[in-house]
């Protein structure tokens, strides 16, 4: 598969917030057809709002779209490639990609394979990262570090995105090689899976948490 240049305008993406409203729309109205039967039939209604609580915790952000196309035996098949950040700002956070015939459906499938690929983040007390991070993917490298109390969130383009969806309110982050918007938000979830807490540490070591402080 070759990739074009061409980016969408930003007039013409759409929020990711705007494609689970309209789904949850969908839901409602289904919901609202089968409320009564779920009552009938055993309380599928209440199990359907108890899935739109869940699904509402989260958050997603289109980090990028683009226009793609495949070599076909008929010419060129385009299509749309949407980057997406799903997180729910309580340390899970997770980053997926989704390609169709048009935006809607590629955001879909990109919030669908983001949480198909959460990475459990450790805070702290302040809503920073314990230790230092390095993460990887590709030609991409991204550092992170802690920071303290009131500096915010040092970073830009997706490993903003990534690390503001985590929970993460005080973090420095350098982009080092790339700039591929894919390859650096993978390369910030690969940093913040490999974080650990000094518990973790001390316990992978065999020593004691005041071994680690000393």
């Amino acid at each position: 598969m070759t990739e074009t240049n061409d980016q969408i305008q930003s007039s013409d993406i759409p929020a990711a917030s705007d494609v689970p409203a309209a789904a949850e729309g969908q839901q409602d109205r289904r919901g609202g057809r089968g409320e009564g039967r779920g009552d009938r039939k055993g309380g599928r209604g209440r199990d359907n709002r108890r899935g739109q609580e869940r699904d509402s915790e989260w958050q997603e952000r289109v980090v990028q779209i683009r226009r793609v196309s495949k070599t076909v035996k008929g010419g060129k098949k385009m299509s749309f490639r949407a980057i997406v950040v799903v997180g729910n700002e309580k340390g899970q956070v997770g980053v997926g990609v989704g390609k169709a015939g048009d935006v809607i459906g590629a955001v879909r499938k990109g919030v669908a394979d983001g949480k198909k690929h959460l990475v459990k983040v450790p805070l702290t007390r302040h809503s920073s990262i314990p230790t230092l991070g390095n993460g990887r993917d590709g030609a991409a490298s991204v550092l992170i570090r802690p920071a303290a109390p009131g500096t915010g969130v040092i970073a830009g383009g997706s490993i903003r995105t990534v690390l503001e969806l985590a929970g993460i309110k005080n973090v420095l982050a350098k982009r080092l090689g790339s700039k591929t918007p894919l390859n650096n938000a993978r390369a910030a979830m690969d940093a913040l899976a490999g974080l650990r807490t000094h518990k973790e540490t001390a316990k992978e070591r065999g020593i004691s948490l005041e071994q680690i402080y000393s």
